[in-house]
């Protein structure tokens, strides 16, 4: 049975949902939809040189990788290898063959360090290490019950702080790319991440599929945004928190839980019944954030790092 690897193709709608659904099977913690990989062919930084591959065996989809460039790096040359396979399709070559194009794809536009997260698992672990990746930082994926499961009261803001909707800055989201850019510069990574182009966040963050304006919680203080949490959801039971953050000036004074704890409940209210985030395991400030929610972990990846010759 030959498999064959090839580029995603955006116009055709089984490779969309062939490729949501291996991701789904194989790393069921993150929200992606056949809309939201059209989108992100379609808007993708150039920059990025993203392209996503597909590892077809008899007309069905078996592996997907997105591939990409880390262009609001700091550093030039960071490329990203994210490699997944239907679970019942393992062991075929496909994992191998997508690694293969993908780096040979970002070697060409200049890539010198690739990283990619690995499932925590024996099996995926030797993979990555057998094509030359070594170990690095991990974090874990978390989930919430909001169907069956509790959440902390709502609490009343302090004095000089007010709760708003993240659609309530649908005329001018600035500040909230500025909130973004600020918090996600001291966010525990390998790769330093500085968002400076703001028509880019608009396309790939604010006008994404999956965002959730309506969901996303700000706490401003004084009329200015000072910490968020920012939503997604899959449109129908899903729905994730990609960013929980606050600027510099205002930590330490629980405005991130306070505008986590008014998503969530938001969130469970519109009929959402799982609740989905992720943590760097050193985050030890959000991993508790987390656990004071009722997040429990339900799986480990980790980051491997391969330095190109």
């Amino acid at each position: 049975m030959t498999v064959i690897v090839r580029d995603l193709r955006a116009d055709a709608r089984d490779d969309l949902e062939g490729f949501a659904r291996v991701r789904h099977l194989a790393l069921p913690y993150m929200v992606l939809t056949p809309e939201s990989l059209a989108h992100d062919l379609a808007h993708m930084h150039p920059d990025a040189h993203y392209r996503p591959l597909v590892a077809v065996a008899d007309g069905e989809v078996i592996g997907t990788a997105q591939v990409h460039l880390s262009h609001e790096s700091t550093e030039p040359g960071q490329g990203n290898v994210n490699v997944y396979v239907h679970p019942e399709h393992t062991r075929r070559g496909a994992g191998g063959l997508l690694v293969r194009a993908a780096e040979e794809h970002l070697a060409a536009h200049g890539a010198v360090k690739l990283y990619a997260w690995v499932l925590d698992e024996p099996g995926n672990r030797a993979f990555a290490e057998r094509h030359g990746y070594r170990s690095s930082r991990s974090a874990h994926f978390l989930r919430l019950d909001l169907a069956d499961g509790t959440l902390p009261p709502l609490q009343d803001p302090p004095p000089g702080v007010e709760l708003r909707r993240g659609s309530d800055f649908s005329d001018d989201p600035r500040p909230l790319f500025e909130l973004d850019s600020e918090t996600t510069m001291d966010e525990p990574s390998d790769v330093d991440t500085e968002f400076t182009d703001y028509e880019a966040w608009l396309d790939e963050t604010w006008r994404h599929p999956l965002f959730s304006p309506e969901l996303t919680s700000v706490a401003l203080v004084d009329g200015r945004p000072a910490a968020f949490s920012a939503a997604r959801t899959d449109g129908a039971t899903r729905y994730g928190t990609v960013m929980t953050g606050t600027a510099r000036a205002h930590r330490n004074r629980g405005l991130a839980k306070l505008a986590k704890n008014d998503s969530l409940h938001r969130a469970r209210a519109a009929g959402f019944t799982q609740a989905f985030t992720g943590n760097d395991t050193g985050n030890e400030p959000m991993l508790a954030i987390n656990k004071w929610f009722g997040y429990e972990v339900c799986a480990t990846e980790v980051r491997y790092v391969r330095e190109l010759g």
